[in-house]
């Protein structure tokens, strides 16, 4: 399987080009003022989008083969025999509040960099990799999928918990950045509000496992830099 280099970098490039160049056209026709402002952010705009050129159509290679994984990046450019791998690891970051969106899984290059599905990407390590390849987001969702929780006398409304556990491993499951971050919101808001009933769920239980299930979608240390 041979990944292709995501073509929105080049689309975004191609439009600051000549968005930058009209900065620097409409700068010139005014005053002195104006056209030191129109040549440094027309300038800067411009730069933005040559160095996304240059990174688009810098060399880039990665096949996922029964031999083992050929990577040619701007780190590495050669053939990585499947007996030289010990272990490989897809790691999905989680979302953090500080970025604009959902990191992307990290596998030697970030995901979202190729035109290929994450899922695409991994059915394919997993069919060549073997047990050389673990999907981290795989192994966080099955420790939530198996949820059960004991009943006492007067614990937490069992069909607003079975709900919230519901929402919080569909969102586990997408890699849509404002929905994992919603889904956090709603549980970590639960764990002061879910209502008590007479034949509830164990709420030790409920709460060690909301908790759990909140760091999981993702953290809110604003500022904290992303893993990778």
């Amino acid at each position: 399987m041979d990944l292709h280099r995501s073509r929105i970098g080049c689309v975004i490039a191609f439009v600051l080009l000549p968005f930058g160049l009209c900065m620097v056209l409409f700068g010139l026709g005014g005053s002195t003022l104006r056209l030191i402002g129109g040549l440094i952010l027309g300038g800067l705009v411009m730069l933005a989008g040559v160095a996304g050129v240059v990174e688009a159509v810098r060399p880039f290679r990665f096949h996922i083969s029964l031999e083992g994984l050929t990577v040619r990046t701007a780190e590495l450019n050669r053939l990585l025999p499947w007996a030289e791998i010990d272990h490989l690891v897809l790691y999905q970051p989680p979302p953090v509040l500080a970025g604009k969106r959902m990191p992307s899984p990290l596998l030697l290059l970030e995901v979202h960099d190729v035109r290929e599905k994450t899922d695409q990407v991994a059915d394919a390590l997993a069919r060549y990799g073997g047990s050389r390849f673990t999907d981290h987001r795989q192994l966080v969702r099955q420790r939530f999928d198996s949820a059960r929780f004991p009943v006492e006398a007067r614990g937490y409304d069992r069909a607003a918990v079975d709900a919230l556990v519901q929402k919080g491993r569909e969102a586990l499951r997408s890699e849509d950045f404002l929905g994992r971050l919603g889904a956090k919101a709603e549980v970590e808001l639960a764990l002061a509000e879910l209502p008590l009933v007479a034949h509830g769920y164990d709420r030790v239980r409920v709460d060690a496992f909301l908790r759990d299930l909140s760091a999981a979608l993702g953290r809110f240390e604003e500022g904290e830099e992303e893993s990778g």
